[in-house]
């Protein structure tokens, strides 16, 4: 055996595999830069007193309402990091007891997977009726325990049926292509993410709630010529029947290309906010529509979820590989710790691009005053903290704190026009 020859076929692997994951670095970090570039110009926002903006009756009721709801929340992500260490641990007998009903590798990956979403949804089920409660004493929600459930039973099916999908797919991968069945993987998992955001206003909210056209014709013609300002041709603004269940206002614009649409909660026209108020809504949420925040979002979500899927390969190859339906808890966990590690960069992100649709929504309207108004009755009607502790914003915050919104509409309001970017 010609060992010279050997050796030196190795280290040509090897320098090939390093240049290989530089060239793949080299376009992360090119692709984040563009990704992170926004139009906001370099804003010298105050150090607002929220004292000046809320009163002490409301500052205290939304500080005591949400020190309780943040506890739920990071109870319940502690009980589904248990749950599911335990279900890695008892992945054997759970995969083998399973495997009876399954009768084939693929099959019972897809009921193991079902049987961790379910476990994890059960576990943290106590909570959400607390944080249910919680919600209806601060006249937050308006949904009855049972219409709860219901939701709850649709929204975990959706789940068992996505994350089920994601096991079949892997284990076909990894059985038809071994050790390689990431790179073949990591691909097709964007190209799932892409087709939920174009399926999901047709498919997945439709479930939740039912959909109207905005009946209110002049608020229609004014958010049109918005959408002329901002560059955005304004299709469809839709409302949502959101009062079944809350009593808190919001907006959103979801989907992609045909699907694209702006929604309104019906609780946004329910009178507690004036029209002026109401179009800056409207022109923040055209200003995602017009800075293609969706699209952006997708780009994130393909930068995130490759290293994403390398890392449950990386975790699965130690115990022998996803071609064994035992080793689906231990990818679910490998993604949902992914997911908790990565989401503060997540909400970075997610901040910068709702800063820019602030920005546009002011400089489509001209009106601080009314973007202000809104931010107050928003955060007011939602019990939200206006200046949440910095851990809180980092590990939730996905758009910026109700103090930073105003900061910004009262920069605005000395300097229209500032220069720079």
């Amino acid at each position: 055996m010609n060992v010279g020859d050997d050796g030196h076929s190795h280290g040509s692997r090897t320098l090939a595999k390093r240049a290989g994951l530089i060239a793949l670095a080299v376009v992360w970090v090119v692709s984040g830069f563009f990704l992170w570039r926004t139009s906001v110009p370099r804003l010298d926002i105050p150090d607002l007193d929220p004292r000046n903006y809320f009163s002490a009756a409301e500052l205290a009721k939304a500080d005591e309402y949400r020190g309780v709801s943040r506890a739920l929340l990071l109870g319940s992500l502690a009980v589904q990091l248990l749950v599911l260490a335990l279900l890695v641990w008892k992945a054997r007998p759970l995969a083998d007891a399973l495997g009876g009903i399954g009768r084939g590798r693929i099959r019972t990956g897809i009921l193991v997977s079902a049987a961790v979403v379910i476990a994890l949804w059960l576990a943290t089920l106590p909570l959400g009726a607390v944080s249910l409660w919680w919600r209806g004493r601060y006249g937050l929600s308006t949904q009855s325990a049972a219409g709860w459930l219901r939701d709850q039973a649709v929204a975990v099916g959706v789940e068992c049926l996505l994350v089920a999908a994601a096991a079949a797919v892997t284990l076909g991968l990894a059985a038809w292509l071994g050790r390689s069945w990431w790179l073949a993987g990591a691909p097709l998992f964007v190209l799932g993410g892409v087709l939920y955001f174009i399926a999901q206003p047709l498919v997945i909210q439709p479930l939740f709630n039912s959909f109207h056209p905005l009946g209110d014709q002049r608020l229609a013609a004014e958010i049109k010529a918005l959408g002329a300002k901002e560059g955005v041709t304004v299709d469809k603004v839709l409302v949502a029947d959101a009062s079944r269940r809350t009593t808190t206002a919001n907006a959103y614009v979801s989907g992609l290309g045909p699907t694209k649409r702006v929604v309104f909660y019906d609780t946004m026209l329910d009178g507690r906010f004036s029209g002026p108020e109401l179009e800056s809504v409207a022109a923040h949420e055209l200003g995602h529509v017009a800075k293609s925040h969706i699209w952006k979002g997708l780009g994130w979500f393909a930068l995130i979820a490759i290293p994403g899927v390398f890392l449950v390969w990386w975790f699965t190859e130690r115990r022998g590989g996803l071609p064994d339906p035992r080793l689906v808890p231990l990818a679910i966990a490998v993604v949902l710790v992914y997911s908790l590690l990565v989401s503060p960069f997540g909400n970075l992100v997610s901040r910068r691009y709702e800063a820019e649709a602030d920005w546009m929504a002011l400089t489509a309207t001209n009106d601080p005053e009314s973007f202000i108004g809104l931010e107050k009755q928003l955060t007011v009607t939602s019990l939200g903290d206006p200046d949440p502790p910095a851990w809180s914003n980092l590990l939730f915050g996905t758009h910026p704190t109700p103090m930073k919104r105003i900061g910004m509409a009262e920069a605005f309001r000395e300097s229209p026009a500032p220069a720079g970017s």
